[in-house]
């Protein structure tokens, strides 16, 4: 059995009509879990490092996050994030409602 990592820390910081900002916090070891994006998002690296990417088909890649460094991706992305550095990184995701 594989062991269970913690999970990464959301800190929602505006929720309206056009957007919901996320602050993810990823500890060393965490993880978000699977999870499908409903939305599309941009990310805002607040911290420089490489997380890790795991697509639904089992797929692994680096993911390399530099401070101020935008990057965006559309609705239906499904993956899960994890932090294998021994450091902490943080992002803010910023979601597009439709409208």
């Amino acid at each position: 059995m594989t062991a269970q990592r913690p999970k990464a820390i959301p800190t929602v910081q505006v929720d309206d009509d056009a957007v919901k900002v996320t602050e993810w916090h990823f500890p060393p070891g965490s993880e978000t879990g699977d999870h499908v994006h409903g939305m599309d998002y941009v990310v805002v690296p607040m911290t420089t490092g490489t997380l890790t990417i795991v697509n639904d088909d089992g797929t692994t890649f680096p993911s390399d996050m530099t401070a101020g460094q935008s990057y965006a991706r559309k609705t239906g992305v499904s993956h899960n994030v994890i932090n294998n550095n021994d450091f902490a990184i943080t992002f803010v995701e910023v979601e597009v409602k439709a409208r």
